[in-house]
């Protein structure tokens, strides 16, 4: 992992170039060039450093795929196509490309054809699905890098340089984590204004980590990890972070609506180096459409599904029959899906796994269907925690929100509430959970005992004599800190008060009367 020295040349790196493009890019169209880019660049170093090592202990020390001939390295397609998933020609790696990209008049198209050779050498390979698409954010047409095509070259020479100029480490070294660093970077950079520019919702580091670290309590291998709102990847990306890639045995796997999400999910897999055939990210509605019936069920599942948007619901008659809805009998609000996410996540859970879901709190206290899907949940003891996280933790919304763990396979009938709203720190505007936070939550979500103010293990008998209710707030209660008024002591004071007025004003009238004797 890069050091903290690293990370701020990285970020610096960033900047620098978000600075030549001030004024000319937006900054959500920004950011899609330069993770579109910098993937180029990651892709182009991963192959020559992987073609070079093989050639290296095969003899040749001093073999260079970067200089070989287009004519010679095609003989190597089928090959490389079938190990990494993927082909580029020497003469169109991203270094052989920056090295001409001043002179270059044609530079756009000349980055067209390129990105369009890498999407097509994985045609008909096991990794099309993952190469498809990947750069159909990055319009090197687009007006917006300029009127003219010199001027959108110019800023293309830009980006390629500023990208060409970043420290991301030596592959010798295996030193990859820093592509992924300027990833997070970015997408932290834009999150504030993401929700309407382009459909990316950011977790937070941080909130990643914890519902990461909620799913995997107790385990040090999984056989999958699923997303069913994935977004930019984060949260299955946490995952491999916290276990260690090679600990997710059977992949990562997730879902996302939004096209270009969906692409800079599939880009962050690889910048993150994880390889095509340990990822399947789909792109559909998850809803309505799964896309993973045939890899379903998954040991961990972490997800920040989208609060309380709209879905088709009761209006497609065929839901109700949805094995993943039908056992609650009941479907989630047309104008509210969030236990729609939840039910879907239950029913793809497997028997020894632990889903880990953020919620808006709305859900847990609401009547109607959302009621009814409650019921259910408690009653097949399915609920294991609820997690009240602190306010202003999220970009685009300061609600509090909260952390809904599922199990199917609990060890008693009971529910664990947690208030952890005092477990933050303030940065800037926004609150923030700290390492130490994080592993406050843990801590008590482990002991699963009562703690004064913080947590309270309920009874699932009693949570249904509160109609199903499953406020943090109903269980557990909320520590007085007004300050405890003495009565007694208040009235003694009170009493000194009113003698010493008294005394005051004897002496008062004393002198008024002296005041009248003296004009007599």
């Amino acid at each position: 992992m890069p050091s903290n020295k690293e990370r701020d040349e990285l970020h610096k790196a960033i900047w620098s170039i978000a600075d030549d493009l001030r004024g000319s890019v937006d900054g959500w169209d920004f950011k899609q060039y330069i993770l579109g880019i910098m993937f180029y660049r990651y892709i182009s170093e991963n192959i020559t450093n992987y073609i070079n090592e093989g050639e290296r202990r095969a003899g040749d020390k001093n073999f260079d795929y970067a200089t070989l001939s287009d004519e010679v390295a095609e003989s190597e397609r089928q090959n490389l196509v079938k190990e990494k998933g993927f082909f580029i020609l020497p003469s169109e790696l991203f270094c052989n490309v920056c090295k001409k990209a001043k002179d270059d008049e044609n530079l756009n198209e000349t980055l067209e054809k390129i990105f369009n050779n890498i999407e097509n050498s994985a045609k008909g390979a096991e990794s099309e699905d993952d190469f498809s698409g990947l750069f159909d954010d990055i319009d090197v047409n687009s007006n917006k890098l300029g009127a003219t095509v010199p001027k959108r070259n110019e800023k293309l020479v830009k980006i390629l340089d500023g990208i060409a100029g970043i420290n991301l480490g030596n592959y010798q070294d295996h030193n990859i984590d820093a592509f992924g660093d300027a990833y997070e970077f970015l997408m932290s950079m834009y999150a504030s204004n993401a929700g309407k520019s382009g459909g990316e919702f950011y977790t937070p580091q941080e909130v990643s980590e914890l519902l990461t670290r909620l799913a995997i309590v107790g385990k040090t291998s999984v056989n999958k990890v699923y997303d069913p709102a994935c977004g930019s990847g984060s949260l299955l990306l946490k995952s491999a972070k916290i276990l260690g890639k090679d600990n997710v045995r059977n992949g990562f796997y997730g879902q996302e609506i939004n096209i270009t999400t969906y692409n800079l999910c599939r880009i962050n897999m690889f910048l993150h180096d994880i390889d095509y055939d340990k990822f399947n990210i789909a792109c559909e509605d998850t809803l309505v459409s799964p896309q993973h019936w045939d890899d379903e069920p998954f040991e961990v599942i972490v997800s920040n599904p989208p609060y309380s948007i709209k879905w088709i619901g009761d209006d497609n008659s065929i839901l109700i029959n949805d094995p993943r809805y039908s056992p609650a009998g009941v479907l989630a609000p047309k104008s509210k899906a969030d236990f729609a996410f939840i039910m879907h996540s239950l029913s793809w859970l497997a028997t020894n796994g632990t889903a880990s879901i953020v919620c808006f709190p709305g859900i847990f206290y609401r009547s109607g269907a959302e009621q009814k899907i409650r019921r259910y949940l408690i009653d097949n003891n399915f609920v294991d925690c609820i997690i009240q996280l602190p306010d202003n933790l999220f970009f685009g919304t300061s609600i509090a929100t909260c952390i809904m763990v599922l199990k199917k396979n609990k060890k008693d009938n009971n529910t664990l509430f947690i208030d952890a709203t005092k477990e933050c720190i303030k940065v800037t505007n926004n609150n923030q959970l700290t390492e130490q936070n994080i592993n406050n939550i843990i801590k008590i979500f482990e002991n699963r005992e009562d703690l004064k103010y913080i947590a309270k293990l309920i009874s699932n008998k009693e949570i249904a004599e509160n109609d199903y209710n499953l406020s943090v707030s109903t269980y557990v209660e909320k520590e007085d800190t007004k300050e405890k008024i003495d009565i007694k002591e208040l009235n003694k004071n009170i009493e000194k008060i009113v003698a010493r007025e008294q005394v005051l004003r004897e002496e008062i009238n004393k002198i008024i009367s002296e005041i009248e004797a003296d004009y007599e």
